[in-house]
């Protein structure tokens, strides 16, 4: 295994001087190729803060940030949506689907911003849309599928282009239980596939599916194990 993700002595701080807030403090973190972390913490924690420059939607005041073995901490704009668009594939909390095109559509969308071919976009597409078990909801529109059949298309999306990182911020947070299960058995699939995964979550049922936890607070890093040990120790 080598690194995927490495972050060091990483500051995100807004309003410097007086009133300062540290959304990250000083923040130090490791992920290895092919593993499924969930970053748990609640509100205001900085879990989300912590995602953003992992998913380069922002960069930090101050410390690095390798990805793949890039330094992406100090990129332009230009550049770091050429990360999001190459390394990350992003799975959101609300969907993010676009209501006027079908599920094979939505999924294909991502692949012309790659510049990929008409045909391969669309095999590329269908194989994902397979993948999470949606091949007869093909030409459905969002409208006409459920919740979590939604939330498997944003899935398929993320995939299709096969990014070395999976980024799912708070996938179950609009599902009912079994849609949950249904869209943590996906992810567990990808992880054993090889796929590198990162939840982001505020639950700690939802953190324990993964692999290893990694617990934020106050902007910094108070716990990072792994569950089967944890447990193991419990026992």
């Amino acid at each position: 295994m080598d690194n995927l993700i490495k972050v060091q002595d990483m500051c995100k701080i807004y309003n410097p001087g007086e009133n300062e807030v540290r959304a990250l403090d000083h923040v130090n973190l490791e992920i290895e190729r092919g593993e499924f972390v969930a970053i748990i913490g609640h509100s205001g924690s900085g879990k989300s803060t912590l995602m953003n420059m992992l998913g380069c939607l922002d960069v930090p005041t101050s410390g690095s940030y390798y990805l793949n073995g890039k330094d992406v901490s100090a990129m332009k704009d230009n550049q770091l949506s050429e990360i999001r668009n190459q390394e990350i594939g992003f799975i959101f909390q609300g969907f993010n689907l676009i209501a006027n095109l079908t599920a094979i559509e939505n999924v294909e969308l991502p692949l012309i911003y790659r510049g990929i071919g008409r045909s391969q976009r669309h095999k590329l597409a269908k194989e994902a849309l397979i993948r999470v078990g949606l091949e007869k909801r093909i030409g459905h529109k969002p409208s006409e599928m459920s919740g979590g059949q939604q939330q498997r298309v944003a899935i398929a999306r993320a995939i299709a282009a096969k990014p070395p990182v999976i980024l799912a911020d708070e996938p179950t947070g609009n599902l009912d239980s079994a849609s949950t299960e249904e869209i943590m058995g996906i992810l567990k699939g990808l992880h054993e596939a090889g796929r590198s995964v990162i939840l982001i979550t505020h639950d700690n049922e939802i953190a324990e599916q993964a692999k290893r936890v990694v617990r934020i607070l106050d902007g910094k890093i108070v716990e990072d194990y792994y569950n089967a040990e944890k447990k193991a120790q419990e026992a």
